[in-house]
């Protein structure tokens, strides 16, 4: 008899994934427990979610009594289509493209180590923003405690990689090497499935930076030889501005996100700050966007857009499409 998981479990199981604190795993648990369908062949199941949660809940009551002292920690709420980690060796260009993409204005130098702490900015596209955070460098020598948990936490990540240097490319190689051993894998599309749950997939986009330097064609091919079969790669200069907009519409393209609109009965739809959903995304998952007591309250839908007559009543199950416009009824 199969477990059946409902795809509204397996996003809770995904936030669990990502979740940073004790608290916050808790929470996801106790969401999981309940989306589990409740028959036999789901009692291991519902036994481990249990286990896990009781285990939190030690340990939440352990720290209160006892709490650690820690080092410095950063958390960013998720804003926009997307949140994207840009990672990369000493002096790859993850600042200056931040300043390049986005109004962000972190100190940019030509010298190792200028990024000490991370930097936010949003990238326009079109009528949506994505979220970019520039993080410090990572070294055989060196990697920031809070780093993997950004990076564990983000929707993607932008992989730097300096073709002016010609240790560039194994630099790059030593910073997915460096957040494997703490259990965060690098990867140009997440695995269907795999057994060890500690490990968090992060899709990523390899963003080869100075192509304008001399020797950068020839470091190019080296790059295409080792990575090619892993990631996505898009060439560009950041200082020059070489292929920008290409890597502007892939960073948005790579989220798999859809923009829909919302509208109140008898007035226009507000066409300039779209909800952003996952594609495939069905009417009662745009709703919980929207509020989350909308997805028990909701009667009725219409749409406009894709694959339906203008004003078109749908069901709750209905698969949503880009700039579909969307009239919920509670």
């Amino acid at each position: 008899m199969a477990t059946n998981l409902t795809p509204q479990y397996h996003e809770a199981e995904e936030e669990y994934k990502k979740a940073q604190t004790a608290e916050e795993k808790l929470a996801c648990l106790k969401k999981m427990y309940q989306l589990v369908p409740k028959h036999k062949a789901s009692e291991k199941l519902q036994a481990d979610l249990k286990t896990k949660m009781s285990e939190l809940k030690t340990e939440i009551e352990h720290d209160k009594k006892h709490p650690k002292k820690v080092g410095v920690s950063y958390k960013f709420p998720k804003q926009g289509a997307g949140q994207y980690i840009i990672l990369g060796a000493p002096n790859a260009g993850k600042s200056r493209l931040l300043t390049r993409l986005t109004r962000a204005t972190p100190e940019v130098a030509a010298f190792p180590f200028t990024t000490r702490e991370p930097h936010v900015g949003m990238m326009e596209w079109n009528d949506v923003n994505v979220q970019l955070i520039d993080t410090p460098p990572i070294t055989p020598d060196y990697l920031e405690s809070y780093v993997s948990s950004l990076v564990r936490a983000a929707d993607a990540a932008l992989l730097m990689l300096d073709l002016g240097d010609d240790d560039g490319p194994f630099a790059a190689e030593t910073v997915i090497t460096r957040l494997a051993d703490v259990k965060t894998m690098l990867v140009g599309a997440k695995p269907a499935a795999h057994e060890d749950q500690s490990i968090q997939h992060i899709k990523t986009l390899l963003v080869c930076n100075k192509i304008d330097l001399d020797g950068a064609q020839d470091r190019l091919d080296i790059v295409k030889e080792m990575f090619a079969p892993k990631f996505p790669i898009h060439v560009i200069s950041a200082e020059h501005g070489t292929g920008l907009e290409e890597l502007r519409n892939a960073i948005y393209e790579f989220l798999k996100v859809i923009r829909v609109y919302t509208k109140h009965p008898g007035k226009p739809a507000d066409m300039k700050s779209p909800f952003t959903c996952p594609v495939g995304s069905t009417v009662i998952q745009m709703a919980e966007l929207v509020h989350r007591d909308f997805a028990d309250k909701l009667k009725s839908a219409r749409i406009w857009g894709t694959g339906v007559h203008d004003g078109q009543a749908v069901g709750r199950e209905h698969v949503l499409h880009d700039k579909d416009v969307v009239e919920l009824h509670i």
